[in-house]
């Protein structure tokens, strides 16, 4: 079945998108601080992060599908293609940052000022400068670059073959050759996406703090943007459900999309508590600095997004029942989806914004505007191919998938 955007669904785009913009333009006109400049800066790299590592987990997800030769979720793989859709845009969002920063238009990346590798200066961070061999500027772009090009390369080509698959005119029987190239594809994307997931998030988000290191930043990263993916596809599921799309996704389908929100969850949780643990536990100095911060200006907002949504999901989506059932579903999925992107904001504002870190209307502001233009790219995507993929040679097995 095809899918067109309601107008509705335009409506609501529309609305998020305008009151975001206008309560981040209230946000920005009524901070009379000194470091205005500075917040804009931290959100727009807070939401361009969240929302483009969600369309690249959702990139892992469909790879990881074809690796495996996963035959449940064939009747999903469009979701995640859609969800893919946003990646150039939220690719354009962080380069902005990132050139913005080198060019000194914010201070998001203390490395980044050439004061501080510099003996004369007054400014001199001798660790800072230690680490000058990785976190340079030529080098960072260089590896933001190839991260997000190989990265939107790999999407670009399973969209593509997908489409190409559908209008394959196969016999009986037949396994398409596409799909044997998409195993392969697969295999070489997941190989470059191990190293990449967390050396991005190291080189994004982890340099920020730059006295700071953590051996599970990246992994940390990666179960948070994943679960983030996972969280917006169960939502967008029972959304075209509800308007009477997917009548090949059963509850079933449903069941195992709600097992993977609630698995990667508990995988989130897990590495969150571990690296507070670790660190906690060897008290070394250069270690808990990320933490005493946080703690001391943050701690509940900080302690508080890791109990929602290690809770919220642990307690109420462990039954069977509660992972086939919308009403459990969906306001669950809403309030973590929140939580992850509280998370990301606690990743980046204490770095940043320092002891003046806050959530107003900035930062609501640009998670509606954000949240607007995301929904749109990715309904807009859905219209452009049937909402199932064809001659997938596991399409059958999907469509008679029961539990």
């Amino acid at each position: 079945m095809e899918y067109t955007i309601s107008k509705n669904a335009k409506l609501t785009t529309i609305i998020l998108i305008v009151v975001g913009l206008l309560a981040l333009i209230v946000g920005l006109t009524t901070d009379h601080g000194h470091h205005v400049s500075q917040r804009f800066w931290a959100n727009l790299l807070v939401n361009g992060y969240f929302y483009f590592t969600i369309s690249l987990a959702a990139l892992f997800f469909l790879a990881l599908q074809y690796v495996s030769e996963m035959a449940w979720g064939v009747t999903t793989h469009r979701i995640f293609q859609a969800i893919m859709s946003f990646m150039p845009i939220g690719a354009v969002v962080l380069l902005a940052v990132f050139i913005a920063g080198a060019a000194h238009m914010h201070h998001l990346y203390h490395w980044m000022d050439p004061e501080v590798h510099n003996p004369e200066s007054s400014h001199y961070d001798e660790l800072i400068a230690n680490k000058g061999a990785y976190l340079n500027i030529p080098f960072f772009f260089v590896r933001s670059l190839i991260y997000i090009g190989v990265w939107m390369f790999f999407a670009y080509w399973f969209r593509k073959k997908s489409m190409e698959e559908d209008q394959l005119n196969l016999a009986a029987g037949d396994v398409s050759p596409i799909y044997k190239r998409s195993i392969f594809m697969g295999v070489l994307f997941i190989f470059f996406f191990a190293y990449t997931s967390s050396s991005s998030a190291w080189d994004w988000l982890m340099s920020i703090d730059t006295h700071w290191f953590s051996t599970l930043f990246g992994w940390y990263a990666f179960s948070g943007m994943w679960v983030s993916c996972m969280i917006f596809a169960v939502v967008l599921v029972l959304y075209l459900k509800g308007k009477g799309f997917l009548k090949e996704v059963n509850d079933s389908h449903i069941h195992d999309l709600g097992k993977w929100m609630f698995a990667i969850s508990c995988l989130w949780s897990y590495l969150w508590f571990s690296q507070f643990m670790l660190i906690w536990y060897s008290d070394i100095p250069e270690e808990v600095t990320y933490y005493l911060f946080r703690f001391e200006h943050y701690k509940l907002l900080y302690v508080g997004t890791f109990f929602v949504n290690f809770l919220l999901p642990f307690f109420i989506l462990m039954s069977r029942d509660a992972k086939r059932n919308a009403v459990f579903l969906l306001p669950i999925a809403l309030i973590i989806f929140v939580g992850h992107w509280l998370d990301v904001l606690t990743m980046v504002l204490p770095g940043t914004m320092f002891e003046d870190g806050q959530l107003g209307m900035v930062e609501i502001g640009m998670f509606l505007m954000f949240t607007g233009v995301f929904i749109f790219v990715v309904l807009t995507s859905l219209t452009r191919a049937s909402l199932v993929t064809k001659n997938h040679p596991m399409l059958d097995e999907s469509l008679h998938l029961h539990h």
